[in-house]
């Protein structure tokens, strides 16, 4: 193999090409591939912090939802509570009418009880009057008054 002309122009044609690569194409060509590995990283920086940011979002989700059942939890004792003082507020209230109509019954019972009394004094005084009238009319026999008295008594 013989060095010629040919060889060392193509050398040389390759020097110049290699040379023209480095100093125009390769610098533009590395700028684009660390621009794109730098894009790389910072995605995938954003998508572990998207991540985290994802799991914290969770937990504080869940905390939400703890605390929602506990005040969840929370109204409804209160409102079973309430729903109680309600019913014995009631059953207190029916018990205070129960007696206060109680005692106005009794007190109504009373009243005429006093007004039948009355009533039946006023008759026993007439019968006590109408006795002693016939008694008078009679004469005075203790016979007579034993049988107007016993008759009297009956009509009591």
């Amino acid at each position: 193999m013989d060095i010629n002309l040919t060889l060392i122009g193509q050398s040389l044609a390759m020097f110049v090409f290699v040379w023209f690569c480095m100093k125009v194409v390769w610098p533009p060509l590395l700028g684009a591939i660390e621009e794109r590995q730098k894009q790389i990283e910072e995605g995938l920086a954003a998508a572990d912090k998207g991540q985290e940011s994802l799991v914290r979002a969770a937990a504080e989700a869940d905390d939400i939802v703890a605390g929602a059942r506990t005040q969840a939890t929370g109204i409804l004792d209160q409102a079973h509570a309430r729903a109680n003082e309600i019913v014995t507020d009631g059953k207190s209230d029916g018990v205070k009418e129960r007696d206060r109509q109680l005692s106005v019954a009794k007190a109504e019972i009373e009243q005429e009880a006093n007004r039948a009394r009355e009533e039946l004094r006023g008759q026993v005084a007439a019968i006590a009057i109408a006795s002693a009238e016939k008694i008078l009319e009679r004469e005075i026999d203790s016979k007579a008054h034993d049988d107007i008295l016993s008759k009297l008594a009956q009509e009591l």
